[in-house]
């Protein structure tokens, strides 16, 4: 066998994957950064428009809107192959950014409400690098046992939050938002090492789930911040 990698046998086959791996990965990131655009743009409509999402009944808002992502999810996955998908995700992330703005809203009514949200950015940003820095470091696949614990974290957030419609509990709200911080950065690690590991092929749906992550923790650090730090003088 090391006869046959002396004279070139499999080599080709090792740097077509490792480029496939590199390219997935730089347009993971290039329409990583281009979907922020359609993001900022639904928040700052949604805040110019005062949108609301079912503002009157939170529970019938949170089943529309999982109705609604899923439906996008569905769409995004049958057309990851095409043009389409791209639009599709484009889009998608534009009715994201709708759902923030009543959070940015909300910060912008704070006299420090622009530096927040410039901190919670800055702070989803140095977190994005951490993970993807650490994703390219550790060698130890961390998908099989690391995404199923993540995955069940995710199940019990979203238990957490639905509950919290109706206790709405300040204790437990901030609860939720330090482990959602916590659980989808520890997502960008995995997700990211999933690509370079050559597991995910497909950068429309890598970027769907890095967007995820980053919007999570970008919204959780922001609603963190304003909790902590708004100053309504």
């Amino acid at each position: 066998m090391s006869d046959l990698n002396t004279y070139g046998f499999g080599h080709g086959s090792a740097t077509t994957s490792v480029q496939v791996r590199n390219r997935v990965l730089r347009n993971t990131y290039a329409l990583l950064a281009l979907s922020m655009v359609p993001t900022v743009l639904g928040a700052w409509i949604g805040v110019a428009t005062g949108f609301s999402f079912f503002g009157n009944n939170p529970f019938i808002g949170f089943i529309v809107f999982m109705a609604v992502a899923f439906g996008f999810f569905w769409a995004i996955e049958r057309n990851k192959d095409s043009g389409l998908g791209v639009a599709l995700l484009l889009g998608f992330t534009f009715f994201m950014g709708l759902m923030l703005s009543r959070l940015v809203g909300s910060i912008l009514g704070f006299s420090n409400g622009a530096s927040l949200i410039m901190t919670a950015f800055g702070g989803t940003a140095i977190i994005f690098a951490g993970m993807a820095s650490l994703a390219g470091t550790i060698k130890k696949d961390l998908s099989a046992g690391l995404g199923k614990w993540l995955f069940a974290g995710v199940i019990l957030l979203i238990i957490a939050a639905v509950a919290n419609i109706w206790l709405q509990m300040p204790a437990l709200m901030i609860t939720i938002s330090v482990l959602a911080i916590a659980i989808f950065s520890a997502f960008i690690l995995v997700d990211i090492q999933r690509i370079i590991n050559g597991g995910e092929t497909n950068y429309v749906i890598a970027t769907l789930s890095v967007y995820l992550s980053v919007y999570n923790v970008f919204s959780n650090l922001l609603a963190l911040l304003g909790i902590f730090g708004g100053d309504r003088e």
